[in-house]
């Protein structure tokens, strides 16, 4: 691997701690907005590395900033660190093995996100420190990606006000930048208030709560004909009004999950799944109460920023596996379809490899854009010019929020990931703060988009972060 920067080389003296890292948050993991391990380990190592350190951002306890440096231009590093239920596994086998049936897992690598952002913030402050160069790095610790719209929320409340430019990554099973496509979101939770009664003594005193979440269902599927392919809208039964069926339930709380391709789109399908929530009220006779938790919105792209950390990873190469590396993905890659594999190389534009750790960079934004998802680095992106890569952490096909996804965490071939993300983003930071020309490029394409598409955050104002909703 060619190291041609000075920072690269800040970020090997300094990978082995985060390293482990990773590994302690692997081994605790946390569900949304309950992250305080991760929060105050990702603190400490802020504060040792000497990093000013602020707590509990927009009033999200596990939500911190480190900045280093002086003057210049902001560079945010984006980092996230939140785990996911029902997928405890045990590290490095190719078995489904929980250590706690129906525990907690990092089934989406967050455990690495985290650190390889951090390791990126602190070489890129040592690297300004021995240049002399007027320029700021800031570490966001981020909780709550999975649903539960941390940054939106960290949007609002203005804490990338004066940041120039946004960098992150995600843990993937194939190098390269990240493609710029997103859905929008909204997560809204629709309480029904009926009224209890005999169920067969006095039924017609009664009021179904759960006759209209059932209702409501029934129009949002009727819906689902009437709307835009690329939308998706998903629910989830919280409260179904108890276990007596003897019981007329006179309460029932859904909560539905709107998924739409940008900002405007999404704002449509939410109003008409609020008339339908407020059709299948009407129909029971019962009372519906409209709250939305979380919201997200799609990603936007900025291309400058996008050649630079595609130069970046071209000059870095992608990670380098040994055979042990190897011989454990072929045992995961095992565990599921050989179509599996070929699915994942035609999502991003690669001609299908036998070797089963991809180490081949990806085009430049090829690949396809079907099966998006979504993420509260979108909501980022609308406010500052933003870039994103992904390494190669498993074995390629992997699916996300999985056991074998969980199972990969401590890797030695995804600590390699770590090193090559934080190196991508290290040196990406580094050359908008040595480069004006290219601050200057990423900042007029922000501008272009935005003075033709007017932002309004998914979170709306009375919006509180929903800080129980893992409970």
């Amino acid at each position: 691997m060619r190291n041609t920067k000075g920072v690269w080389d800040r970020v090997d003296a300094h990978k082995s701690k985060f390293f482990e890292l990773s590994d302690r948050i692997w081994d605790h993991p946390e569900l949304n907005y309950t992250e305080f391990f991760a929060a105050n380990e990702h603190s400490r190592m802020l504060a040792a590395e000497g990093f000013s350190v602020k707590e509990a951002l927009a009033e999200i306890p596990t939500a911190i900033m480190g900045e280093a440096g002086e003057g210049g231009p902001v560079i945010a590093i984006l980092g996230e660190y939140d785990a996911l239920p029902g997928l405890s596994q045990e590290a490095g086998i190719a078995e489904e093995r929980p250590l706690i049936q129906g525990g907690l897992g990092h089934g989406c690598g967050h455990n690495l996100l985290g650190s390889a952002s951090l390791l990126a913030a602190v070489a890129v402050k040592d690297w300004l420190a021995q240049s002399g160069l007027p320029g700021r790095v800031r570490y966001y610790g981020c909780p709550a990606e999975e649903g539960g719209s941390s940054k939106s929320f960290l949007v609002r409340a203005g804490a990338f006000d004066d940041a120039d430019v946004a960098i992150c990554w995600h843990p993937s099973g194939f190098t390269g930048v990240f493609l710029p496509m997103s859905l929008a979101c909204a997560e809204i939770e629709f309480t029904f208030h009926g009224r209890a009664a005999h169920a067969s003594v006095a039924p017609h005193l009664g009021r179904s709560a759960l006759d209209a979440v059932e209702l409501m269902s029934v129009g949002v599927n009727y819906m689902r004909e009437h709307m835009p392919s690329s939308a998706r809208i998903h629910y989830a039964l919280v409260e179904g009004g108890g276990i007596s069926p003897n019981v007329v339930q006179p309460r029932a709380v859904v909560r539905h999950l709107v998924r739409a391709l940008n900002l405007g789109e999404m704002w449509g399908l939410i109003e008409r799944v609020k008339k339908i929530a407020e059709g299948a009220a009407l129909m029971t006779e019962t009372r519906v109460e409209i709250k939305q938790l979380s919201g997200e919105a799609n990603l936007v792209g900025n291309r400058p920023l996008e050649e630079a950390m595609q130069a970046n990873l071209l000059q870095l190469g992608a990670p380098e596996f040994d055979r042990t590396d190897k011989e454990f993905a072929r045992k995961i890659q095992e565990t599921f379809a050989p179509s599996d594999i070929r699915a994942a190389y035609e999502r991003v534009g690669l001609p299908a490899d036998p070797e089963p750790l991809c180490e081949q960079i990806c085009p430049l934004n090829g690949g396809s854009s079907d099966g998006l998802g979504s993420t509260d680095v979108g909501t980022v992106s609308w406010v500052v010019p933003t870039v994103q890569c992904r390494t190669t952490c498993f074995a390629t096909g992997t699916p996300f929020h999985s056991w074998q996804l969980v199972a990969q965490g401590k890797s030695p071939a995804a600590h390699k990931g770590i090193t090559l993300a934080a190196k991508a983003m290290a040196g990406v930071a580094a050359d908008v703060l040595s480069d004006p020309a290219l601050l200057s490029a990423a900042k007029e394409t922000f501008k272009r988009f935005r003075d033709e598409n007017p932002f309004r955050n998914p979170i709306g104002p009375d919006t509180k972060p929903p800080l129980e909703m893992a409970k």
